[in-house]
């Protein structure tokens, strides 16, 4: 179990706040106080021209009933200017960490979709790691009316979408912790350029907390046969129309414009992926089948529930 997943949940918390946006406002006063995010979209990403001088560990076996995850959480591809230096995305250095990671190596669907952000049970966990070490953690720690995770007022039912809000995120979509840890936020872009033309093919990029593989965006076209063309999977989820049944105050208002997480909401049948970004079917790895979930480019990118029973050292608190 992760080292971090030993602190309290207190510092937990406090640790948070790198996923927290630098450029959030606290009010928009006029003749009331009105704290929704009235910003904009903002997609805008961090150059990456760093390169790392740690050296990327990773490995993966099964133990038992498990497969094993131990990683440093160090990426091989480039990365954005982190740390306290001038022109620094986000002032959290990276550094290398210790992780020992579990996930049933022959996971069973659950009876209900389990959500990353599980707000009635106070619960949120990691989405899962990729083959190169580095987890998927999708889920931004800024709550409404976004005076910080601690605030006890906080609406955890509307939360900032990384995707489309200023939370420094470098072009990989990834960011760094105040432990160090370097995660993604949405498709990791330098590792998928590092495996080549993605295209043509089914590629095993991860695995999710529940031990359920994870692949980038492409999948056979009929589920049950590998022989079929390789298509790029589509969300079921989409934007609400309208506006937000909030005041402002103890919940957001405006229209919906994707700022919030909570502002898309799942179709059966939109697309070609259930409301875990995900199917099931064959894959090269799996040929007699298995669920599995994509990451694609539009919301939710990374999936935000499980399908499975996630591994406790995911959770986060």
């Amino acid at each position: 179990m992760k080292a971090t997943k030993n602190l309290s949940f207190l510092l937990i918390l406090l640790s948070l706040g790198a996923c927290q946006n630098d450029d959030t406002e606290d009010t928009d006063t006029t003749t009331t106080t009105n704290y929704t995010y009235s910003k904009g979209v903002n997609q805008t990403r961090g150059a990456c021209n760093e390169t790392l001088t740690f050296t990327s560990r990773f490995t993966q076996s099964v133990s038992g009933t498990n497969k094993i995850f131990t990683s440093n959480s160090i990426p091989s591809h480039k990365v954005g200017l982190f740390g306290s230096v001038s022109g620094s995305i986000n002032p959290n250095a990276i550094s290398e960490q210790s992780l020992s990671l579990n996930v049933p190596a022959n996971p069973v669907a659950a009876s209900n979709y389990k959500p990353l952000l599980d707000i009635a049970n106070k619960t949120l966990y990691e989405f899962g790691i990729l083959l190169n070490g580095v987890e998927l953690d999708p889920v931004a720690a800024e709550p409404f009316p976004h005076k910080g995770s601690m605030d006890p007022e906080a609406n955890w039912e509307w939360n900032l979408e990384a995707l489309n809000v200023a939370i420094g995120l470098d072009c990989n979509n990834a960011h760094v912790q105040p432990t160090g840890k370097y995660h993604y936020h949405s498709s990791p872009i330098g590792y998928l350029a590092s495996l080549g033309t993605l295209t043509n093919k089914m590629t095993l990029v991860g695995y999710a907390a529940d031990g359920f593989p994870v692949y980038y965006k492409y999948a056979y076209s009929s589920a049950t046969n590998s022989s079929s063309a390789v298509v790029a999977m589509t969300s079921s989820f989409r934007l609400k129309s309208g506006t937000r049944p909030g005041d402002g105050v103890t919940a957001p208002n405006g229209t919906y414009n994707g700022v919030y997480s909570n502002d898309y909401e799942y179709v059966s049948g939109l697309g070609t992926l259930d409301i875990a970004n995900g199917r099931t079917g064959v894959t090269p790895e799996y040929p007699s089948g298995t669920y599995y979930y994509i990451i694609t480019e539009e919301f939710p990118s990374i999936p935000r529930y499980f399908r499975g029973t996630p591994s406790t050292s995911f959770k986060i608190f």
